[in-house]
């Protein structure tokens, strides 16, 4: 009786132990849920919105200027960011805020992605602490989940003239 108690215990840690590095594995690799706070990327995500952020795109190398990602944040690396990829390795982006009457200009340097946040007033982005490595990329969004009204694929950037095209 004993032994039987002590075989499925065993058994249920060893299935719990499997089951919790698959999840892991599917968290880490695949991608996972989200839900974003703070107002930097308003209007296109409001604060406390649920969205779906697929990890592959920076496991490939494939994130794209206008992209929406998930990144450790370059001065609390304990809390994440949700910005938009404004420019990639090489681009020439403007590194001034909308106000300034003076554009200030700068190129990415290598291994690193510009980014911001589509409310340009009032978001702590590259701007700030500058080019972001790509290491730091966690994710990029690909879907809004919540709240429903917005059920669907993200809309494109309010501030698409500040995304150089090539």
């Amino acid at each position: 009786m004993l032994r039987d108690a002590i075989g499925k215990t065993f058994r249920l840690l060893g299935y719990t132990i499997q089951y919790g590095c698959i999840a892991h594995c599917a968290f880490e690799y695949l991608g996972g849920v989200v839900v974003c706070s703070g107002p930097s990327m308003e209007p296109t995500i409001q604060n406390s919105d649920i969205v779906i952020s697929e990890n592959l795109s920076c496991h490939f190398y494939s994130i794209q200027k206008g992209d929406i990602v998930i990144a450790k944040n370059p001065s609390d690396p304990k809390s994440n960011i949700c910005k938009r990829v404004i420019g990639l390795e090489g681009d020439k982006v403007c590194t001034s805020s909308p106000s300034d009457f003076i554009k200030i200009h700068s190129y990415v340097p290598k291994g690193h992605v510009w980014l911001e946040g589509d409310n340009l007033r009032n978001s702590t982005d590259s701007r700030c602490y500058g080019p972001v490595p790509y290491g730091l990329i966690k994710g990029r969004i690909c879907f809004k989940l919540w709240p429903l009204t917005d059920f669907g694929f993200l809309r494109a950037s309010p501030n698409s003239n500040r995304i150089c095209k090539d």
